[in-house]
């Protein structure tokens, strides 16, 4: 609230910014303008002294650059770029000069906002011919669906998804049209003088450097007010997920109050998509500090516009493979060091790369992605051991350990691969094999549960049930099933899915747990999202058999988290019946995704 009244008497300055360390989003800046995508040019060119100054930008980049014609030598050019709305700028951004012989010069390009680090910019060309002169700022405003400053009149809808708040009599009320993420705010029985405004931030209302007092407007005396509409989600910017709130100030007594931050809703998945958008790095294209849940969580995405229709995120897949296919130091994406189409010693980690690039592959149709697969799964092959235990792949290179995770990824990836590469039998029958396998290793207890692995002498280990590894298994089965048709392999999964609903180890009041969501344990980094990856293949076996158990089972999943897990931010937790103690982080927040899903298919 300090930060909201401060800005009720700011005024605007208009001064450069010190220069800040370079952005770096899809590239970084100083790019030559030769490697531009595309040019647009957003904003009038500016004379300046019979000169023509000119703002260019590459939209497919985000990146602009400025350039200066008709001019004479020493006339110069620069960017100008800001954080705060145009309040101050990093000035002098690639400055340039007119050399002798030449009658003009362009800049490098830089980027125009920082989704890495939430900050939204604005651009502007400006020069020095003997006189300084810029263009208008570009991109002023947000654009989405609709536009900021649309007439809040033609929302597609009014909900008031959070409480209002109250200041000396007036009730301030934060409005969202749900369908098109816009938001307005508006001020009931106010008094003369009395302003309302909306606030916007891009990282869930901890700064609002560019979205201080949107719309404010003063109140004729006891009328009901309300502010223009404003964008929550600025694709051209690889924004999503913008916070807003509604606040007011009362005249009489120089006092302000704000709602709570929330993001709109425009539907239960996308909700959970974009806020998980906030935590992608797109430079490094990856969610920070996990490997492998990075790849388990761009197939949650993929999942979801494949499901929904959601364009908005298709760049996100190629960004991640560019990024990430090469050689990386160990500490650097894992402990262990990635040596390469994204393979490790741990031949689990490998695993969920592939099944990721199959995803990829199945929406785009682009073959790079099934050629990437095919190369993680001849690496896991390699670690398929008949020699100990008859057979079975092995979690890792020093071949310590075989377990569930990694056999369940294996059955998957191999009918997966069979499926799509036109007359294999290879593959197939590795699938086959790892079937037959997996159902006589004794992973599968007496319960139809499946226990983390084997001990070193082949038997079964006792350990955690994971709902991770029950999925793996049932989409394993349900796939191959899809593939030979064998209702032997249905009826395992079905077995396996049964297990996991009606046994309170997995599902407690109709509601998916881990062991660690119980009591007062806490599940770890890889534990938390485990859910959604059972989801994902519970609910291929729903679609499969199109059982009413399996569909209501995905659907009490949904409601679940929504009515129970979810924050005004559209963050779910580690918990979905929302108990306590309840972690919430991007790994919680792609397993809700994956279960979301789930359900709007």
């Amino acid at each position: 609230m300090a930060a909201c009244l401060a800005a009720v008497g700011l005024g605007l300055a208009t001064t450069p910014a010190a220069a800040a360390n370079a952005v770096c989003v899809l590239a970084c800046d100083t790019q030559d303008p030769s490697l531009a995508h595309q040019e647009s040019f957003p904003v009038p060119n500016k004379d300046l002294n019979g000169r023509r100054l000119e703002l260019h930008v590459s939209v497919t980049d985000d990146m602009a650059w400025a350039s200066i014609d008709s001019g004479v030598t020493g006339d110069s050019v620069w960017l100008d770029r800001s954080w705060d709305g145009g309040a101050t700028w990093e000035g002098l951004l690639g400055k340039a000069s007119i050399p002798a012989t030449w009658t003009g010069t362009r800049t490098l390009m830089y980027n125009i906002t920082d989704p890495r680090n939430h900050r939204r910019g604005l651009v502007r060309a400006c020069g020095d011919a003997a006189a300084v002169g810029c263009t208008n700022w570009a991109y002023p405003s947000v654009c989405d669906t609709l536009c900021d400053g649309t007439d809040a009149g033609q929302a597609a809808g009014d909900d008031q998804p959070v409480p209002s708040t109250t200041l000396y009599g007036r009730t301030i009320r934060l409005h969202v049209d749900q369908r098109n993420s816009m938001a307005w705010a508006a001020i009931d029985t106010g008094g003369a003088g009395d302003e309302i405004w909306l606030d916007r931030s891009w990282d869930g209302g901890s700064t609002w450097p560019d979205g201080s007092s949107l719309g404010r407007t003063s109140i004729p005396s006891g009328t009901t007010t309300r502010t223009a509409m404003y964008a929550t989600r600025d694709p051209r910017g690889l924004l999503y997920g913008g916070a807003v709130r509604a606040c007011g100030r009362e005249a009489g007594h120089q006092e302000g109050s704000c709602t709570a931050w929330v993001r709109p809703a425009p539907s239960r998945a996308r909700a959970a998509a974009d806020a998980l958008m906030a935590s992608y790095d797109p430079y490094n294209g990856w969610w920070l500090s996990s490997w492998w849940n990075s790849a388990a969580t761009l197939t949650s995405l993929i999942d979801f516009a494949r499901t929904t229709g959601t364009h908005d995120y298709d760049w996100v897949i190629a960004r991640t493979f560019d990024q990430n296919k090469g050689t990386f130091a160990a500490g650097v994406r894992s402990s262990d060091a990635i040596e390469g189409d994204f393979i490790s010693r741990a031949v689990d980690d490998s695993g969920w790369w592939a099944i990721a690039w199959l995803d990829a592959y199945d929406y785009t149709r682009d073959s790079r992605y099934l050629n990437e697969a095919v190369t993680i799964g001849q690496y896991v092959q390699r670690y398929w051991d008949t020699g100990t235990c008859s057979g079975g792949v092995w979690w890792d290179r020093e071949r310590t350990y075989k377990n569930a995770v990694t056999n369940g990824q294996y059955l998957w990836l191999t009918t997966a691969l069979h499926q799509r590469i036109p007359g294999d039998t290879v593959w197939l029958q590795r699938a086959k094999s790892a079937a037959a396998w997996y159902r006589s290793s004794g992973m599968i207890n007496s319960s139809g549960l499946v226990n983390d692995g084997l001990t070193s002498a082949c038997a079964n280990n006792g350990s955690t049930v994971w709902s991770y590894n029950q999925g793996l298994a049932i989409g394993g089965f349900t796939e191959l099933w899809r593939t030979t048709g064998d209702s032997s392999l249905l009826s395992t999964a079905r077995t396996l899915a049964d297990a996991a609903i009606t046994s309170a180890t997995l599902t407690r009041a109709g509601v998916l747990t881990e062991s660690c969501d119980i009591g007062s344990a806490s599940c770890d980094d890889n534990q938390k999202q485990f859910k959604g990856i059972f989801m994902r293949h519970f609910a291929d076996l729903a679609k499969a058999t199109a059982s009413s158990t399996y569909q209501n089972y995905v659907q009490k999943q949904a409601d679940t988290l929504w009515a129970q897990d979810r924050s005004y931010l559209n963050t779910f937790g580690e918990r979905w019946a929302g108990t306590t103690p309840n972690q919430t982080d991007w790994r919680t927040q792609a397993g809700a995704l994956g279960a979301l899903t789930a359900a709007a298919g």
